[in-house]
């Protein structure tokens, strides 16, 4: 059983994109649970988020948390009980989302209120997909006009998707998906990314990688430092340890990637404890370097990149990694970025390869 949040900023497509993994997964013989949208759900039953009247909107936030864990954990109950197939639980937005409409010492208050903590909100889940909002890059196809709850701006619809991702960043298995061309490659996008967490097989898909210099400051970008160790493994895999930390706080994952015949990949990833992590260190390969690396996300006229600045073993080196951009598709550059060298492909620049004595 997993269970996976699909989330994003306002118009991003999650209708459209619920519809398809009920489709698709249910035809692949899973049973598929879909947790509705909670604060839609209290809007329509009467709630204003946009009130001004503090003591309602702290009771009717704490409301809106209390019953995301209540249908969640009813959820997961029914779910358990199926035993002839596998199961998903997809939330429509998860518990985080609410934290990103209001400031942050209010969402200290609720949840110290319910009995929570971010960190424990975040371990709910086995993935998080973030849709990015038609606001960035796709303007032309914002509209308020399929959901009446829905009545922000495109600037207003911007910033709430920016706050989203900040709410969810801290999660080990946070995809981003971009806006595209073609509306139906975003909903399969979606499609793969959770297949990926189902552990089915899928075909390698080579993202974009540039060497690059920074010339500028990067708008809300997100900050991460990154400890990368590979461990001995059997050949055609790859077994690393990743331990992420970002905002003070540590999230250790340990990734397993298996080629399979016919170029297609299995991976998977384990969020493990700091005792996991440190025993597991001693597997280390003799034969490789740690990397350390400084990483910068952040989403530029609807697509999401990862900008890695590495420390060791290699330095000056900067590699900009697109995500979720398919071939056609051109890369819109940020004007803070100087493009020094295409590298897809190079496989010398490979972290597992950067990472060699």
């Amino acid at each position: 059983m997993k269970r996976i949040v699909l989330t994003g900023g306002p118009c991003a497509g999650k209708t459209t994109a619920l519809v398809k993994v009920i489709e698709h997964f249910s035809s692949l013989g899973y049973k598929v649970f879909i947790i509705p949208e909670v604060p839609t759900l209290f809007s329509q039953a009467g709630m204003d988020y946009l009130t001004k009247n503090r003591a309602f909107f702290y009771e009717g936030e704490r409301a809106t948390l209390e019953m995301q864990l209540a249908l969640e954990d009813k959820f997961t109950r029914m779910a358990e009980t199926i035993t002839d197939k596998p199961t998903i639980i997809v939330c429509d937005r998860g518990t985080m989302d609410i934290s990103a409409y209001m400031k942050p010492e209010m969402w200290a208050e609720i949840t110290a209120g319910v009995g929570v903590s971010s960190e424990q909100l975040r371990g709910r889940y086995d993935a998080v997909l973030h849709l990015v909002s038609a606001a960035d890059g796709a303007e032309q196809f914002y509209t308020t006009a399929n959901n009446a709850e829905r009545t922000e701006g495109i600037e207003l619809a911007r910033m709430l998707d920016k706050k989203v991702i900040q709410a969810w960043s801290e999660h080990p298995h946070l995809r981003v998906i971009n806006n595209h061309e073609d509306f139906d490659t975003k909903i399969n996008r979606v499609l793969q990314e959770i297949s990926s967490v189902l552990e089915l097989p899928q075909q390698v898909i080579e993202e974009r990688k540039y060497i690059v210099r920074l010339t500028g400051e990067i708008p809300e970008a997100i900050e991460s430092e990154i400890t990368q160790t590979y461990l001995t493994s059997e050949p055609q895999s790859e077994v690393r340890l990743r331990r992420r930390t970002l905002n003070g706080i540590s999230v250790n994952v340990r990734t397993t990637k298996k080629t399979l015949p016919g170029n297609k990949q299995v991976e998977t990833e384990r969020q493990i404890d700091n005792n996991l992590y440190e025993s597991l260190l001693r597997q280390a390969d003799p034969y490789r370097c740690t990397i350390r690396k400084i990483r910068k996300t952040f989403i530029w006229r609807g697509q999401f990149f990862e900008l890695d600045t590495y420390l060791s073993p290699v330095s000056n080196l900067q590699i900009l990694e697109t995500k979720g951009i398919v071939d056609h598709e051109d890369v819109n550059f940020p004007p803070f970025l100087e493009v020094v060298e295409d590298i897809t492909g190079k496989t010398e620049y490979y972290n597992y390869n950067l990472a060699l004595r």
